[in-house]
């Protein structure tokens, strides 16, 4: 596993900061920083480092290769190698036992299932390779000749592991140069603090509930199915838009302005607003790598919008069930944008039948086995089982201070009042050095002595 949650705040990142300010020009920040990712991503996967460095290496060369050959036949070639070469890669070490076990399982063979590791954050990191090498093809980017900068963008480690999916062109420059100003390092340690917030105070805390009324579809009430899974929904988003808001803050703290990747997506009245908001990255890339490509809305649009989201579903797991979960948004975005454009504009109740699709939709996202989803599905309508139980009871009566915060923060309401607060004259400033300063501390003693809580999108 990576490093632990106190080794990286005490330790490493401190130690990279200091390197990396003591360095006295862009090229030894550059080195300081690829040394430094390339370092914690073996700590927490050794023998797939060398993965990461020689998929970097290969797709480097071939994106030269593109750039040399622009506009000639030999350019197309070379980039259908290099999408070519990096979906096999990605399918053999994603896919390669999912679909030997649908192949079984389709045509009643029984090839063996090879078992093969996950490589941390191969999801993400394949995807910022391939964004780059079509848009060097598209010239939407400049192609990088020194392969130092390139491993730099393709490894850096605020992001590596969980996203957002940082394209090229928005750290093409900031590779090139790059300097941190105090409104910068500022800026960043705080969206770094409020993001570490959200992951101790709201998303472990989350998990914990869950756990103990899902477990393992062992709950046996309806009430202990639709609030295990509501506390899901909110461990889901505090935890991976936590690490998202780390990961822009250490970006920010290293002189780099990654994209935001979540925009509270839990007040939505749509399902179509609701993937504007969330995981912008990940849609921006399918939208723009394959929706458009495919026709856009132009042509076929209905049968491209399927593939999207099929592809969307399978992109976060190797399982039929998360397939289901992109078709499930897949249709439900159709439906809406053919029927039920209008019912956006009713507020409140389009807020709440909004949350129930996501809810219901997190519950296919959550369980991988077909017999727990079906017995899961069955307790949400009540199917054979008690209304609620003293679990139940006492799970939301213990919880409902974390139901409350959780919703709360779900809102822009706690940021609007930190901004005013912060920003009266002449005591704004030192009311967020407590402000943050409690916030990171109490985080630090949370962490003391917890069991470990890695981020959920690890292994995606």
């Amino acid at each position: 596993m990576v490093f632990s949650s106190l080794t990286f705040l005490c330790v490493f990142l401190p130690a990279v900061l200091l390197l990396y300010y003591l360095s006295k020009n862009i090229t030894y920040k550059n080195a300081v920083l690829a040394v430094s990712s390339l370092i914690f991503y073996a700590w927490g996967e050794p023998s797939f480092l060398i993965l990461l460095i020689a998929a970097s290496f290969i797709n480097f060369l071939l994106a030269i290769g593109i750039d040399k050959f622009q506009g000639r036949w030999q350019s197309k070639l070379i980039l259908g190698i290099a999408v070519a070469f990096d979906i096999i890669m990605i399918g053999i070490f994603k896919y390669a036992a999912f679909l030997t076990e649908s192949a079984n399982l389709v045509f009643r063979s029984s090839f063996p299932v090879p078992e093969i590791g996950l490589p941390l954050g191969i999801s993400f990191y394949t995807f910022q390779i391939l964004s780059y090498v079509v848009d060097v093809y598209r010239k939407d980017t400049g192609v990088q000749r020194s392969y130092l900068k390139f491993i730099t963008f393709v490894s850096m480690f605020p992001q590596l592991i969980a996203g957002p999916i940082v394209r090229y062109s928005q750290v093409e420059k900031s590779l090139e140069k790059r300097n941190v100003r105090l409104n910068d390092f500022a800026d960043g340690s705080r969206q770094f603090v409020m993001g570490l917030s959200k992951k101790v105070f709201l998303a472990n805390y989350c998990g914990e509930a869950k756990d103990l009324l899902l477990g393992s579809a062992t709950h046996a009430t309806a009430g202990s199915a639709w609030l295990g899974i509501i506390f899901y929904t909110f461990q889901l988003y505090f935890d991976f838009s936590g690490y998202s808001d780390m990961a822009i803050g250490m970006g920010r703290m290293l002189g780099f302005h990654f994209p935001e990747n979540f925009n509270y997506p839990y007040i939505s009245r749509s399902v179509t607003e609701f993937w504007r908001r969330w995981h912008m990255t990940l849609s921006g890339f399918f939208r723009d790598y394959v929706y458009i490509p495919l026709g856009g809305n132009r042509k076929w649009w209905a049968r491209n919008l399927l593939i999207v989201w099929a592809l969307t579903g399978l992109w976060h797991g190797a399982s039929w069930n998360f397939v289901i979960w992109g078709l499930y948004y897949g249709v439900l975005l159709l439906i809406e944008k053919l029927f039920f454009k209008w019912w956006a504009k009713i507020p409140v109740l389009s807020n709440i039948t909004t949350m129930l699709v996501v809810v219901v939709g997190w519950g296919i996202f959550y369980f991988t086995d077909f017999n727990e989803l079906k017995t899961f599905f069955g307790y949400l309508v009540g199917y054979g089982c008690q209304a609620y139980d003293i679990t139940t009871i006492s799970a939301l009566c213990a919880n409902a201070w974390l139901l409350a915060a959780c919703i709360l923060v779900s809102t822009p309401l706690p940021r609007a009042i930190y901004e005013y607060i912060t920003s009266i004259k002449y005591v704004g400033v030192f009311l967020e050095c407590i402000i943050m300063a409690a916030m990171f501390v109490g985080c630090i003693a949370a962490l003391t002595g917890a069991t470990s809580n890695p981020f959920l999108y690890f292994r995606f």
